[in-house]
């Protein structure tokens, strides 16, 4: 009996060199640091607002009038906590206007020199915010903003970039289960910021700043030093050399409506005389390529709901359930869990299918009844977490799939073989897309719990999946037919 083809010839999982491990590992951590200095702001905000209202904790004696007029930003913890609420509005906002910038840059500067610069630019400016105006007794709501501002544009430099370091090193065999894996890195992240955080948090929030923003400053110099780019700076072949020479390599996972029915011969969006000559395309055109909007309209509704969770869900188990705040932050960690291994496997069955949407619409469908059953669990911590973790694993899976694999996809597809500088272009429209959607919902989400009550917000994430779906329909459809002509194509061979 002989295997299936794509289990042939390493052809799911070829050849792997120390470069490729090397790659891996510098963009993961990379990006798991700036996700941890986001963390580490979530986590110190109790502390903020107390020294942003020192009555709150200061009641036996009067302060100075000088520390109580420098330090007395807000009357009441209530009005402080709004505003660091506000911070995350503006951080989110300000940080999906910048995906779609610094794709655009990844894609016509180095990209070691985007991601680095980013790194080390957002650890001062986080140095800034929380150390040094403590350390000088600074405080004010528009340096703060303005600051929180600048952070989340630098920040945005860091998916787009390290996406397209991936995509430039990995091909399209097997990148469904390495991306899997490797997106993984923001959850990581969550918990190295935890971490970092609650280690320093009894001498002061400042010093939780200052040792994120320090560990974060090391890696950019890191990644400036130690990133390869792409294969060809060390003389490898790139990808696209490799893939050139394997059988059926111009059928990409991502493709237009004219090439299912038949080969079309690969053109690119540059002219001929310019095909050696590697330039980066337009953002009107990254937009234009088949499947790039559909799938960040789909990513708006899915990251809306994945952030969601990762901002309410602590507060969703204290609240409903009455749970203390440490035990629903500890149990709220099993919804990362979920979509960390949802991300692998759906990854994993997508390369053997050699199409994404299918995979994508199977599980979305069952985040709806997952979400459904969720909405109802009992008030017990075990049959919570279980229910919590299937959840994460049919919304997180697919969100993670579609932010990593399926943009290096978008980025890679045959359409621009000849200006393959599209990848950073493609993912910081899809990924800024999807952080527009989650900035909308964070408003919502506390708007729709206050007036109506948390079921009403498991009705709004039911209707959120729906529409993922409903976007992508048109590609569910096409390959899902695309896989019935190839079955019944090999079943008349045999």
């Amino acid at each position: 009996m002989a295997w299936p083809r794509f289990l042939q010839r390493g052809a799911l999982f070829p050849g792997f060199s120390h470069h490729h491990v090397a790659v891996f590992l510098l963009t993961f951590f990379s990006y798991s640091l700036l996700h941890a200095s986001r963390k580490t702001f979530s986590n110190v905000k109790v502390s903020i607002s107390k020294q942003w209202t020192p009555s709150a904790f200061n009641t036996s004696f009067d302060l100075p009038a000088e520390i109580w007029s420098s330090n007395h930003l807000f009357p009441s913890s209530e009005e402080a906590t709004l505003f660091l609420g506000t911070l995350d509005t503006v951080f989110l906002f300000s940080y999906a206007v910048g995906l779609f910038i610094s794709g655009i840059i990844g894609d016509r500067l180095n990209l070691r020199w985007v991601l680095s610069f980013g790194m080390c630019s957002s650890a001062f400016v986080v140095f800034v915010f929380g150390t040094l105006t403590e350390w000088l007794h600074f405080y004010n709501k528009w340096l703060y903003c303005g600051l929180w501002i600048v952070n989340g544009l630098l920040q945005s430099t860091g998916w787009p970039c390290v996406v397209a370091v991936m995509g430039n090193w990995f091909g399209k065999a097997g990148r469904g289960v390495v991306f899997g894996l490797w997106s993984a890195c923001a959850s990581v992240g969550n918990i190295l910021g935890a971490c970092l955080a609650s280690s320093v948090l009894q001498y002061g929030y400042e010093y939780a700043f200052l040792v994120t923003a320090t560990v974060q400053f090391a890696g950019g110099v890191v990644i400036f030093f130690g990133l390869l780019v792409s294969p060809e700076e060390i003389g490898l072949p790139s990808i696209e050399a490799e893939e050139g020479s394997e059988e059926d390599s111009h059928r990409p996972l991502i493709s237009g409506a004219e090439e299912e029915d038949g080969y079309e011969p690969n053109y690119s969006i540059q002219e001929d005389g310019a095909a050696t000559q590697v330039t980066a395309i337009s953002f009107h055109q990254a937009c234009c390529l088949p499947g790039v909007i559909p799938y960040s309209l789909a990513y708006a509704c899915l990251k809306l709901v994945n952030y969601s969770f990762f901002f309410w869900l602590p507060f969703y188990l204290s609240n409903n359930f009455g749970w203390k705040e440490a035990e629903a932050d500890k149990l709220s960690i099993w919804y990362d869990v979920g979509g960390i291994v949802g991300g692998t496997l759906q990854g994993f069955i997508s390369d053997v299918l050699q199409k994404r949407a299918p995979v994508l619409a199977l599980s979305l469908f069952l985040a709806v009844g997952s979400l459904v059953g969720y909405s109802r669990s009992p008030n017990n911590k075990s049959i919570n977490a279980l229910l919590m973790t299937i959840t994460g694993f049919f919304i997180g899976g697919p969100s993670n799939m579609i932010s990593s694999a399926i943009s290096a996809d978008l980025g890679r597809q045959e359409l621009i073989q000849g200006s393959s500088e599209a990848l950073a272009t493609v993912t910081g429209i899809v990924d800024g897309t999807g952080s527009i959607g989650a900035a909308v919902g964070q408003y919502l989400v506390s708007l729709i719990q206050d007036n109506l009550g948390w079921m009403w917000v498991f009705y709004f994430f039911i209707l959120m999946t729906s529409c993922t779906i409903l976007f992508i329909s048109p590609l569910i459809v096409r390959e899902v037919f695309s896989l019935v002509r190839r079955r019944q194509a090999h079943i008349l061979s045999e």
